[in-house]
Order: C-alpha cells, then structure tokens, then sequence
C-alpha cells in the first residue's frame, strides 16, 4: 500500500515537474502568415473581406525536433448582406510534446465607415478551450481516479477576447486579445498557468509601384503574461494582384521566406518555410507553414479598398 501510495506521488510529481515547461509554452500558437489567417487572432476581422472565407492552415515548427509544436487551425467568416456585421468561426489544434490545447471560438464584428477612405470594426469572440495530456499518462493505473489530474486536465473553459480593426485605403492597424481569462491549477508548490491573456498588435502599409507590383510590410506584435515578446516581422512583393512573394523574421528565432498564389478568383495557397535561428538550430530542419483559402461570392456590396491582405 505504501509503495502504491508512493508511485502515485511520484506520477503527480513528474507531471509537474513538467509543468512548467508546458506553462511557459502555453499561449495560442504563432504563424508566420498570420495576414491569411487573421480572424483566429482577431475577431474584428470577421466579414471584412466581404465575401464568405474558409481559409485552413497547417504549421509544423521545429520540424525533425521530437515533440515540437504541431498546429492546425480552420477558420470561416462571412459579412451578413446588407449590414455592417460579420460572423466567423475558428478553430484551433496545438500540440506540444505530451500535451494538446484545442480552442473553438465564434466571432462577431461590426464596422463603421468613418469616411469613403477609413473604415474601424469592432469584434468580439466567445468560445471555450481544452488543455489536455496524452493518455500514456493519465492512463497510468496508479494515476486512474486521482481527483486532481481529473480537475487539472481535458476539461473545456469558457473564455472569450475583443478585437479593432482600423484601415485606409493602403494602410491598417489592428489590436487585439482573443483571450481575457487567465486560468490557474493550484500545485503543492505554486499556481501554475493553464492558460494566459495574450495581446497582439499588427500594422500594414500597401506602397504601389505601379499597377502590376507592390509592397507589403507588416508587423506583428504578440506579448503573453509570462512569456518573452514575440516580434514578426514581414514584407512581401505583390506581383499582378495575383502572387505575393517575400521575407519574414521573428526577433531573436527565425527568418525565412513565403508565398503564396491567387490560383483563381476563389481559391488561393500559401506556403512559408523558416530557418530557426535559435539555440534550437542544431536539432531541427526547420519550420514549416502552408494555408488554402477559399472564397465565396455572395451579392454583398464590393470593397472598394486595397487588397490589403
């Protein structure tokens, strides 16, 4: 009885020993093309494109690296005809080593147009998320029934974020937190964090050259309680409104290159590929990324705005 009481102590204490390296890590995923899969990190950017997206994303980071993050997000938006309101739908898969966070969110948005040129959209996401460990674990016979692991783990929590949305006719602004609800598992030793806010601030500018080729910079700012500030960078050539080509660097991890190309008036794929430039480079290949959108044309009023995205 003595020695099972000790296992069990021992399970407890190795799942979170491992804690905080799962902790550190918990926030919602990075993306290098963050601009295609915008509503999963802001809700304001629900319906803005005026047409009904469905945009599916696929990211594997440290490729070759065992237990790496692996990260699949579906995402659907569409204005409502007629109105200033757009909806949307996102869904997010992350996994990281032994543990597994999936994210289901609605959103909704409402534009103003402030004049013909500067239109701002409010959002809001409502949803709920789910931390979970791999069974090999929680499995474990001494582990089965614990009280605790069944409180700590694979449990959904409500949750919801805002988001604004400014843009001109070559230039946009954008802030947002898809989460406000910190969540917290109080241990023997100390709370640890689930789940965290993050915040993210992300800007544009569009520069013509002349009808058939343009220029993209962006920036993405993301900062989580707890974890570093994570700084994108990106700038991307747009080559007869059909082929966008260019370059991206996260401060302090990774650099690379991204594409991606209108194949017809619905259907566009992207593709990104990273070269860490953390202490992690010895141990992996690098990071990869790659999206498909599809669109669909309702009778909505036509944007008349820059292809800002």
């Amino acid at each position: 009885m003595i020695l099972k009481y000790m296992r069990k102590k021992l399970l407890i204490l190795k799942l979170f020993v491992m804690l905080p390296i799962i902790c550190e890590a918990q926030q919602l995923p990075q993306f290098t093309q963050y601009l295609f899969n915008t509503v999963s990190i802001n809700p304001a950017y629900a319906g803005t494109r005026e047409k009904l997206n469905i945009t599916i994303l696929n990211r594997n980071q440290w490729a070759g690296l065992n237990g790496a993050p692996v990260t699949q997000t579906l995402s659907i938006d569409s204005a409502l005809p007629k109105t200033n309101i757009g909806l949307g739908l996102s869904a997010i898969n992350d996994k990281l080593g032994y543990e597994s966070t999936q994210y289901v969110y609605a959103d909704f948005s409402y534009g103003i147009s402030i004049t013909e040129s500067y239109r701002l959209t409010f959002g809001l996401k409502a949803g709920m998320s789910k931390y979970g460990i791999d069974e090999e674990l929680l499995t474990d016979p001494d582990a089965l029934g614990d009280q605790y692991l069944d409180k700590v783990f694979n449990k959904w929590k409500p949750n919801f974020g805002v988001g604004f949305y400014f843009r001109s006719d070559d230039w946009f602004m954008s802030l947002s937190s898809p989460r406000f609800v910190n969540y917290y598992n109080k241990s023997n030793i100390e709370y640890q964090a689930i789940e965290r806010v993050s915040y993210y601030f992300a800007g544009g500018y569009m520069l013509e050259f002349n009808p058939q080729l343009k220029l993209k910079p962006t920036f993405l700012l993301k900062y989580t309680n707890g974890a570093p500030l994570s700084v994108d960078l990106t700038a991307n050539f747009l080559i007869h409104e059909k082929f966008w080509i260019g370059a991206a660097y996260r401060l302090n991890d990774s650099f690379g290159g991204l594409m991606s190309f209108q194949v017809s008036d619905n259907f566009k794929f992207g593709y990104a590929y990273e070269f860490i430039a953390s202490d992690l480079r010895p141990y992996t290949s690098g990071s990869h990324e790659i999206f498909i959108n599809y669109q669909f044309k309702f009778p909505f009023a036509p944007c008349e705005c820059e292809n800002l995205f």
